[in-house]
């Protein structure tokens, strides 16, 4: 079976500037979307549904995202009956952080890591929601679920990302050590040994 991993990203209904920076529990959920590796299957979850999703996060194992810690995790709490900071977390922007000394945007990875780009921006999937067009929000959501995934296993698997910097728009090799965090974290859950997908080599 492959590991008890998620990966998460969230939109919101509405942005900083409607409701400041201090008080993240105010933004609350348009959609959560997930890439769930034990069953190779995305999956979207509007307000109303997130119910269904804390079962999973109950017993997951990591989830994974890009600035989930300081803003998926807590835009998420206020749902959750469990304690969300008690979820094991691997933030992907935190080794970008450590290595740089600032934060990036995920866009800023995609492009040269992957050779892709984001199909939107965060202000876009604000837009979406207003405009009731949920299942383009989903979308949107649900391919940044995907960038996020294909970045942690090319990290995972090659022990570096790319990263283009807005300040000289060079690009720097940034080593990470996410398949080590990754047996860590898993191990001390199981006392077996951790098992990775094919995709994580």
């Amino acid at each position: 079976m492959d590991p008890n991993i998620l990966v998460l990203d969230v939109e919101t209904q509405k942005s900083f500037k409607e409701v400041g920076r201090s008080r993240l529990e105010k933004l609350r959920i348009s959609v959560a979307c997930v890439y769930d590796y034990e069953t190779g299957r995305y999956a979207s979850y509007e307000e109303k549904e997130l119910m269904g999703l804390e079962p999973r996060l109950r017993r997951v194992g990591l989830m994974v995202g890009f600035n989930i810690r300081r803003f998926d995790v807590p835009v998420l709490a206020p749902y959750l009956f469990m304690k969300a900071e008690a979820l094991p977390v691997l933030d992907l922007l935190d080794e970008i952080e450590k290595v740089r000394g600032h934060r990036a945007s995920l866009e800023s990875v995609v492009v040269p890591t992957l050779g892709q780009h984001k199909s939107g921006s965060g202000a876009d999937a604000l837009v979406l929601f207003k405009e009731n067009k949920i299942e383009e929000l989903k979308r949107y959501c649900l391919d940044d679920v995907r960038l996020t995934k294909e970045v942690y296993d090319f990290g995972c698997r090659e022990g570096r990302i790319l990263f283009t910097s807005s300040w000289d728009y060079k690009t720097y090799e940034i080593p990470v050590t996410w398949k080590a965090q990754t047996a860590e974290i898993l191990g001390r859950q199981t006392a077996g040994p951790t098992h990775f997908p094919s995709s994580l080599f």
